[in-house]
């Protein structure tokens, strides 16, 4: 099992009443940005990506969201470059480059060579699609989403296989000569692991892929529905998926005593949290989603941390004025009803280890990726969480990982254990522990 550390680099600085005031993190203003205080941050969470490695863990994970204080990670490339020159064993996840957005997927496969050849072949590529705030903030038409990254990835893994120069005109992206003089440490390519957030096209594309599939905090029990149909595809591509299929970043935050971690734990929902990561009408942009993802979240009330919910789908077709002290109790209930079930893990380490322990029983993830608390936490009690997650945590969770054989897919490579045909396959999940807790 591999344990990761991730975190959105949120600005810390913002007044929590100018981003419920707008109803969400993304379309605030950025009259409030601050440069001496930005690169103060850009530097401190480089040097806690680097604490991260010193302390242990396996991998560091990055992402990128545009024209939002929620993540200060806007061109999240540039510190994976970073990182690849002055840390030295951790693996460098990115999740992930959102191809639709990026318009120029040659330039993607020169910068992410790179930064491979750099860090000596520890780079490990995620695609996205983006969210549907990304399509709005980049100028790109979410009808053409799925297409625009499907497009892409075939590109990227063309240009970094086939010798050039050669020509290439596709349906969206036309090149005259491609012969990138950058091609990637590892061979044939850097692994990619795929993050989504319950979509099942993005689930069967990675299982005809045999790519990694990684759930972005996902309500448990649809996350377990979603790794069967995972396998169900898998089948019929010839092969058994396993924990090395699968990835989970799970919200999860560790203070010495149960009352320090609550106190600071509630900034995950700093702003109002998962629910205000975008408006409605910025995160479902018309043509992003396919109607059967939108049946599927339109039943869950929690589906992820990035506020995709059925609660956003109803709140689409309504308008409210924002009330500061409704939208606050809000979060306050909302932070009560993640933890029960799972979405959010703040304690002490003892109980911590227990939460975690439910979540790798019933997904049964060769990987899990810590994502550290949001808000104004200091760099003093964010390193306090992190050291006792490395400490105490982690040796705890990977003892129980290794008792229930979950391989990663650094260790074992997805797709390799085939299946016959004729052959039932296994079960890649278990809903037993969640319905023990009542939240299956």
């Amino acid at each position: 099992m591999k344990f990761g550390y991730f975190t959105e680099r949120p600005v810390r600085w913002l007044p929590e009443e100018v981003i419920l005031e707008n109803g969400a993190h993304f379309g605030v203003s950025n009259k409030y940005y601050d440069s001496e205080k930005a690169a103060d941050e850009y530097n401190y969470y480089i040097d806690e990506n680097c604490y991260a490695e010193e302390l242990g863990f396996d991998i560091i994970a990055l992402n990128e969201h545009h024209g939002n204080p929620f993540c200060m990670g806007s061109v999240m490339d540039v510190e994976a470059a970073i990182l690849a020159r002055v840390t030295k064993k951790a693996r460098i996840l990115l999740i992930g480059n959102p191809l639709p957005v990026i318009k120029h997927p040659l330039r993607m496969a020169e910068e992410l060579a790179e930064i491979d050849v750099i860090s000596r072949g520890r780079l490990i590529t995620g695609w996205v699609r983006g969210a549907g705030s990304e399509q709005f903030f980049n100028n790109a038409n979410p009808a053409y989403n799925r297409e625009y990254f499907e497009e892409a990835h075939d590109f990227i893994v063309k240009a970094w296989t086939r010798p050039g120069p050669w020509r290439y005109e596709g349906k969206h992206f036309h090149y005259r000569h491609v012969n990138p003089w950058a091609l990637p440490y590892q061979k044939p390519h850097p692994p990619f692991w795929i993050p989504g957030v319950l979509s099942p096209e993005t689930i069967r594309w990675c299982a005809q892929h045999a790519y990694p599939y990684f759930g972005l905090g996902t309500t448990l029990g649809p996350t377990c529905d979603l790794w069967e149909y995972y396998a169900d595809e898998a089948q019929k591509c010839g092969y058994q998926a396993g924990p090395e299929n699968f990835g989970y970043v799970v919200p999860c935050f560790v203070a010495e005593t149960e009352a320090r971690a609550q106190e600071l734990g509630k900034l995950f929902l700093f702003g109002g949290g998962q629910h205000t990561f975008a408006l409605p009408e910025h995160t479902f942009p018309p043509g992003y989603n396919s109607k059967n993802a939108i049946r599927i979240l339109a039943k869950q009330p929690q589906a992820s941390w990035l506020g995709i919910s059925g609660e956003k789908l109803h709140a689409q077709v309504e308008n409210h004025p924002v009330n500061l002290e409704d939208a606050k109790r809000n979060a306050e209930a909302d932070y009560q009803e993640a933890q029960k079930h799972h979405l959010l893990i703040v304690g002490n380490p003892e109980n911590v280890i227990k939460k975690l322990k439910v979540v790798l029983s019933s997904l049964r993830v060769g990987t899990i990726v810590i994502f550290s608390v949001q808000g104004p936490v200091s760099n003093e009690d964010r390193q306090t969480s992190m050291r006792l997650l490395a400490e105490e945590v982690m040796p705890a969770l990977k003892e129980h990982a290794k008792s229930l054989d979950l391989i990663d897919a650094l260790e074992r490579s997805p797709g390799q254990n085939k299946l016959q045909a004729g052959v039932k396959r296994l079960p890649v999940s278990d809903k037993g522990p969640l319905v023990e807790l009542g939240i299956a």
